[in-house]
């Protein structure tokens, strides 16, 4: 009789379970796990509800998350609570993602004994504050897990910024066979989007650090066929609206709000743009680029190492009229160019596989990096 494998109980504690790349990285961590791991998420914000409105993506691992509705500023009972959730629980991985869950989880985790202890740094733009370097410091000494960095830069900040010395590198992954060519007018259909114009799409948080007016400015710069279509939400969307208004341009900027069918809207693109003013490794680019857009991204963060060296283009960081050339130049490369067999779909399938990372990921739980 052939002998079941045995699985692992699986962890991932995240600070607030809400749209956003690193809670994508996280449910696909969940839903590529291994058949016979059991996995949960964490959120230590929120509450079970308030997740399930703003985000229908959670639906379907409903039975796999769990929220302890943190209250703000520090709550050391909370680490009380999670010592005596994985006191019962006896995971054999707790993964950790940004440094409130760190501080929280990870010592938890080192208290209890549990094997695999595993924190994936997923930015390092905030590392530039000196509180925040020593709270992670001391959070690394307590926890002492296996510190991951999702791009080489990060790696590159961690190591000069911390005597620590189990660091690797794991680069985010996305799911290749779901984000993946398809009929453009077909994709466009979904959300009414127009057929006779040239379209640049934009997805993320409507904040300032995601930079939409950037992109807005630049579009006075653009021929007036060319449209801006925005899938996201966020606390900027009237400013935005205000700023496309007084630059004459409202009639070329659409807003989608937030957006379940991220892959029809990538396909539903001429070119993607990402104009950032800090980033991590973005998913966007990658989701993007999985569907054979051409993308145009700010150089900040890791974005660099996102981008097909053949079609991508990188922007000078808060530089409105190299952005704006860099569309240009983006569209008629498209335009000209019908054939994309060797663009930026074959350089996302050889470098940011989903499995890759999620076979690197159980690598560590299973001791590779101790």
């Amino acid at each position: 009789m052939k002998t079941q494998p045995k699985g692992k109980k699986i962890i991932h504690v995240v600070q607030h379970l809400a749209p956003g790349g690193l809670e994508t990285l996280t449910l696909d961590l969940l839903q590529f796990a291994k058949k016979e791991d059991q996995v949960l998420i964490v959120s230590l914000e929120g509450t079970r509800e308030q997740a399930l409105k703003n985000w229908t993506k959670l639906e379907p691992f409903q039975s796999q998350l769990v929220f302890l509705d943190k209250a703000p500023g520090v709550q050391l009972n909370l680490i009380l609570t999670l010592m005596k959730a994985f006191q019962g629980v006896k995971p054999d991985v707790v993964h950790t993602h940004h440094i409130g869950p760190l501080l929280y989880a990870g010592y938890a985790a080192k208290i209890t004994g549990v094997p695999a202890r595993i924190h994936t740094e997923h930015d390092a733009w905030h590392l530039n504050n000196t509180k925040r370097r020593r709270i992670q410091d001391m959070a690394l000494k307590a926890a002492q897990p296996t510190l991951v960095a999702d791009a080489t830069c990060v790696y590159n900040q961690l190591k000069s910024t911390f005597s620590y010395a189990n660091i690797t590198t794991i680069k985010n992954g996305i799911d290749c066979q779901k984000f993946k060519p398809s009929s453009k007018e077909a994709a466009r259909d979904v959300f009414s989007l127009p057929h006779d114009k040239t379209i640049i799409g934009c997805a993320g948080r409507l904040e300032t650090v995601k930079g939409q007016d950037q992109l807005i400015k630049a579009l006075t710069l653009i021929p007036t066929n060319a449209v801006a279509v925005f899938a996201g939400q966020g606390s900027q969307k009237e400013e935005l609206e205000q700023l496309a208004k007084t630059l004459q341009v409202s009639e070329r900027v659409i807003f989608l709000d937030l957006v379940d069918d991220m892959v029809n809207f990538y396909r539903s693109l001429d070119v993607f743009c990402l104009p950032s003013r800090h980033e991590g490794l973005p998913l966007s680019t990658l989701e993007a680029q999985a569907c054979n857009i051409p993308t145009v991204a700010m150089n900040v963060g890791a974005v660099n190492e996102t981008l097909c060296p053949k079609t991508g283009h990188l922007v000078k960081r808060n530089h409105i009229p190299h952005l704006s050339h860099a569309l240009l130049q983006a569209i008629a490369d498209n335009k000209n160019n019908n054939d994309l067999s060797q663009g930026p779909r074959q350089f996302i399938l050889k470098n940011f596989d989903v499995r890759n990372m999620v076979e690197s990921y159980n690598d560590i739980a299973n001791g590779a990096y101790a």
